[in-house]
């Protein structure tokens, strides 16, 4: 299939990391679903240390339906995949990894997803793993989401997704440099649905996500889209307080009725508990802070450092 002059229809973004092996098959299969429609590829590099941009750029130079986007550091496959939505000409977006553990030839059943009303449509696994720690990690990240899309949109979620391109509007706006894909989709629609999909085995290399950087990721997107830990710290902090109360109540009771009260042991106990409560919610506000500070201070997202020429548009 050759792009035609007018843009495309759709437009398939993956950020690239570190997998030159599995560039070319990826191109292949995505072409090979999308026959017959007019379509263009966005390969976002993002900051690999391998030779993935040479093979974006040899794709882009063989392929007419390759874009190449290269960005000057690694900043996150979310803020990655973003930069490839805000660069997409197509009526419709697609976005995949670039491990071809989702399978391209899914992509059709999610764009007929769109056809019968819904906005945004993921490819939910239904079979198949990702493999170590990720199995565990995948879940409890759902769980954070439920929080900031709700339990039923959550339970959806995942990096193989296809969606109007009127929805990006929702977040035309948003550069912090933290963000997540799926909790910006909320900001323009709330029609969501999904269609089962299965996992492939992962074909070349290991997963780029370690517990770590998952749990950064989770900690991240909850404190950054969501007041539940300013919610946990007052439900803390009351307690505490109501705690306090019930405790001096006692006191008292105590010295009213028999004249002594229990010293220094559970006087230390009470201000432990009292400065352990004072010092979480400090420590939640701190980050709630510094995530005022990141949005406020200018820090791009994301930098683009080439985009491959494309003059048959």
């Amino acid at each position: 299939m050759s792009v035609a002059s007018s843009l495309p229809a759709i437009s398939v973004v993956v950020p690239v990391y570190n997998s030159e092996t599995t560039l070319s098959a990826l191109v292949s299969r995505v072409s090979a679903a999308l026959a017959g429609t007019p379509f263009e590829i966005l390969l976002v590099n993002d900051g690999s240390r391998d030779g993935s941009w040479r093979a974006i750029e040899a794709l882009a130079a063989s392929t007419p339906a390759v874009r190449g986007v290269d960005l000057v550091r690694n900043s996150g496959q979310h803020n990655a995949t973003i930069c490839g939505i805000r660069l997409a000409r197509g009526a419709y977006v697609v976005t995949i990894d670039d491990d071809l553990q989702y399978r391209p030839e899914d992509i059709p059943r999610l764009l007929a997803g769109l056809d019968e009303g819904a906005d945004v449509v993921y490819g939910t696994a239904t079979s198949g793993q990702w493999g170590g720690i990720r199995n565990v990690a995948s879940p409890l990240l759902k769980l954070a989401l439920r929080r900031t899309m709700g339990a039923s949109t959550a339970e959806m979620v995942s990096s193989f997704r296809a969606f109007k391109v009127r929805v990006r509007e929702g977040f035309a706006t948003y550069s912090a440099p933290l963000s997540n894909v799926d909790v910006l989709l909320t900001w323009g629609t709330y029609r969501f649905a999904s269609v089962p999909v299965t996992l492939e085995a992962r074909r070349d290399g290991r997963s780029n996500y370690s517990f770590y950087s998952l749990f950064v990721h989770t900690w991240n997107m909850v404190t950054g889209f969501s007041t539940l830990p300013l919610q946990v710290a007052t439900a803390v902090g009351f307690l505490c307080t109501l705690f306090g109360i019930t405790v001096l109540v006692y006191a008292l009771g105590r010295w009213a009725f028999f004249g002594a009260v229990q010293g220094f042991t559970f006087l230390a106990s009470s201000i432990a508990i009292f400065s352990g409560a004072q010092l979480f919610a400090l420590g939640v506000l701190g980050e709630y802070l510094g995530r005022m500070f990141q949005r406020t201070s200018g820090q791009p997202p994301y930098l683009v450092r080439h985009i491959t020429t494309d003059d048959r548009s």
